[in-house]
């Protein structure tokens, strides 16, 4: 099978008055279904760049882009767009959802602006499914004010997931979240990879990475550095640390 994701030489430059800033310098990297990789970097390192490649938001100025075997460069506005809605998945760091609208009717929305027809009751459907997928199903009546930072990315992973990606890209997930609501969060990402969903994360937490399978540091525009973590953290163990942190402080009050 091809590579899901397949980046040969890619380059992105940008022109700011007279000087040229050279974001991406020649990146190759192929991404493997069920792999669940980490994208790090310092400020200008060209991470948000290349994840913005990746999710088909920007071309790049040279190279080649393959997602799920299709050459992204040859498509147009309108089939970028529908290639986006149909093999893509976003989690951004602010959580995007409609205040006026529902937990269910968030995840929705994906739905909408496909090319397929979807019934009423499919978009239930889906919707609860993926909600319940993320522990939220007793919930989904809910408006977002009623819940939680961690409740509401909550949501919106789910409402990244509706539409079946082949990738789930997440732009600093935990960014505005606490110690103990990321570590939740990444619990879920972690149930999911072992699903077999292709996650991509930017993160510049060192702690949050090591959820992940893949680190890939960049710096410069370019990929210094590409490796397996060897000693993955596991969601499951670092919450039960919280809690016992947790009654240890309570105790000692």
């Amino acid at each position: 099978m091809p590579a899901v994701v397949q980046l040969e030489d890619i380059h992105k430059i940008y022109d700011s008055g007279e000087v040229q800033v050279h974001a991406v310098r020649g990146v190759n990297l192929q991404l493997e279904k069920g792999e669940f990789m980490a994208i790090m970097g310092a400020s200008g390192s060209g991470k948000s760049t290349l994840m913005n490649t990746l999710g088909c938001l920007d071309r790049p100025s040279k190279g080649r882009y393959l997602l799920d075997g299709v050459d992204v460069s040859a498509l147009g506005r309108n089939e970028l767009a529908d290639l986006r809605n149909a093999k893509l998945g976003f989690v951004f760091q602010g959580f995007n959802l409609l205040s006026r609208t529902t937990a269910r009717e968030n995840v929705e929305l994906p739905m909408l602006y496909g090319n397929r027809r979807v019934s009423a009751s499919e978009m239930h459907d889906r919707a609860m499914h993926c909600l319940e997928i993320v522990g939220l199903a007793q919930r989904a009546d809910h408006f977002p004010s009623q819940l939680s930072g961690g409740q509401q990315q909550r949501v919106a992973i789910a409402r990244a997931l509706v539409n079946q990606p082949q990738v789930l890209l997440a732009d600093e997930p935990t960014g505005n979240l606490d110690s103990k609501t990321s570590v939740e969060v990444m619990g879920v990402f972690q149930k999911l990879n072992d699903q077999g969903i292709t996650i991509v994360m930017v993160t510049h937490e060192l702690d949050i990475a090591h959820f992940c399978k893949r680190n890939l540091i960049m710096r410069d525009g370019r990929v210094v550095s590409d490796i397996q973590v060897p000693d993955r953290s596991i969601a499951e163990v670092e919450m039960n640390k919280l809690k016992e942190a947790e009654t240890a402080a309570k105790l000692t009050e």
